[in-house]
């Protein structure tokens, strides 16, 4: 079940998606895969539901498929046996909650207040849906509340677009954020898969905020490379200054003492968060080295190498704040 969990944080965002013709999931499964999105939440909401869910599982079987406005234990069964994986509700009804925990199917109820997230815990859960998020007073509410419950992570939708994404990412007791922005009804209706793919792939990019950050150079030693710094610093104007294996020259120029990773040196590139830029690297066929990762204190990646070098430069990921 917590493997559930993982992978919807490393996704980040999970679109909502209403399909009225089931016909049209396996096209849009792959509109929101090839955009860099491997997750849906199919909602009960139609009649179609079961059977979207079912073609998605069995023709992009990569897809991570979830059921969502989940009323019933009824709908659970459905929903599972069409291959959901996971379970969303609007809100938190005890019966179904119980039913899904006693047969281990991960559940994400709909908790708006502190009653709610109390009545969850007390049920054994420690990810819960805050529906809906903008309504019910968006991340300030969302901070507020869950203050009190340290272990308790939340999955905002209702409200929730390219604008404020980030915001709700950015806040350590958010898993992942539920949206329909880029696969809205009208664009599912209308075909318009090629639209749904750039619409998710912009949103996938403002998730993961990649920026470089700075350019790594090898040298034959220090005194190599305290040359190379000043040279640097002189021409663009840069303050230098010294770290235990390089010198700087700003913030953007870092000269290493001899040949680091990379053939030529390495590019240094930034990310708003390592996890989920990695999963999504990966769906794309990087591979890192994770002998080269660090961690801080409480367990989240701040570092990592790519395996490969790209034109005699190595990649390491770090994060942009």
């Amino acid at each position: 079940m917590q493997n559930i969990y993982e992978k919807l944080h490393a996704t980040g965002i999970i679109p909502v998606i209403a399909i009225e013709d089931a016909e049209k999931a396996v096209p849009l499964a792959k509109a929101l895969q090839e955009g860099g999105l491997p997750c849906a939440e199919v909602t009960f909401r139609t009649a179609a539901a079961e059977e979207a869910i079912r073609n998605i599982t069995q023709n992009v079987p990569d897809m991570l498929v979830g059921a969502g406005t989940v009323l019933t234990t009824e709908q659970v069964d459905r929903a599972v046996a069409a291959g959901a994986t996971f379970i969303v509700s609007p809100g938190l009804n005890p019966k179904v909650v119980r039913y899904c925990v006693e047969k281990n199917i991960p559940i994400v109820p709909g908790c708006a207040n502190p009653s709610d997230v109390e009545a969850a815990i007390e049920l054994g859960l420690s990810v819960v849906k805050f529906f809906p998020a903008e309504q019910a007073g968006g991340l300030a509410m969302i901070k507020a509340m869950s203050a009190p419950y340290v272990n308790m992570k939340f999955m905002p939708t209702g409200g929730i677009n390219e604008k404020n994404l980030n915001d709700y990412l950015a806040f350590n007791k958010i898993l992942a954020c539920g949206g329909s922005w880029m696969a809205k009804a009208d664009l599912i209706n209308h075909d318009k898969f090629d639209e749904i793919r750039d619409l998710t792939a912009a949103a996938v990019q403002k998730m993961h905020g990649f920026t470089l950050k700075h350019v790594g150079i090898n040298s034959a030693d220090q005194n190599d490379a305290n040359g190379i710094a000043a040279l640097l610093g002189n021409a663009f104007g840069l303050a230098t200054r010294e770290t235990s294996k390089s010198y700087f020259a700003g913030n953007i120029f870092e000269v290493m003492f001899g040949a680091g990773p990379g053939t030529h040196g390495h590019l240094a590139v930034g990310c708003n968060n390592l996890i989920r830029a990695v999963a999504y690297l990966e769906q794309k066929g990087v591979a890192f080295d994770y002998d080269t990762a660090k961690y801080d204190g409480k367990g989240n990646m701040t570092f990592i190498y790519l395996k490969e070098d790209f034109g005699g430069f190595r990649i390491h990921l770090v994060p942009n704040k």
